[in-house]
């Protein structure tokens, strides 16, 4: 029986042995794992910071778009109000003017060394051109080119511009 005690002693020890090689295992498990644990904590803890500052940008982001949008707005309003104004101001120089008679075309000097217009002299290099509606001499700069039909002086061309409108 000393021998079975001594083969169950030993077997014991055996088993103690493995016992004690699982549980320092599992031990080197649990630091392995509690490492692990530990990084993964700071990672997200480094996400947690990233996200909140992201955040904290996009929010001021947002608030400067805000404060543009509004600003182009308000800049929207002051040209409106700019082009309101400037229209009130052509209505009311249009109908002051609306009742002034064009100019009639002058009759030629009776000098025909002048324009009839800015009453410059003809010389051998200005040419001179006869009106064909008011029979004005008159100088290249002062006439305008109408085609076929020739040439007439600037007034009478406004003039005839105005009535076709």
């Amino acid at each position: 029986s000393l021998q079975r005690l001594a083969s169950l002693a030993a077997a014991a020890q055996q088993e103690a042995q493995q016992s004690r090689q699982q549980l320092q295992a599992q031990r080197q498990e649990v630091e392995r794992l509690q490492e692990q644990l530990g990084r993964a904590r700071q990672d997200g803890e480094r996400w947690a910071s990233a996200l909140q500052r992201a955040q904290r940008e996009a929010m001021e982001r947002e608030a400067t778009r805000g404060e543009e949008q509004a600003r182009q707005q308000e800049l929207i309003r002051d040209m409106k109000g700019r082009l309101l104004e400037l229209l009130r101001e052509k209505d009311a120089l249009w109908q002051k003017t609306e009742g002034i008679d064009p100019q009639m075309p002058s009759v030629a000097p009776q000098d025909m060394g002048l324009c009839a217009r800015c009453h410059k002299d003809f010389r051998l290099l200005s040419r001179r051109y006869s009106c064909r509606l008011c029979q004005g001499k008159v100088c290249h700069v002062c006439s305008v080119d109408v085609g076929k039909q020739g040439r007439c002086c600037l007034l009478c061309y406004q003039q005839r511009q105005q009535q076709a409108t």
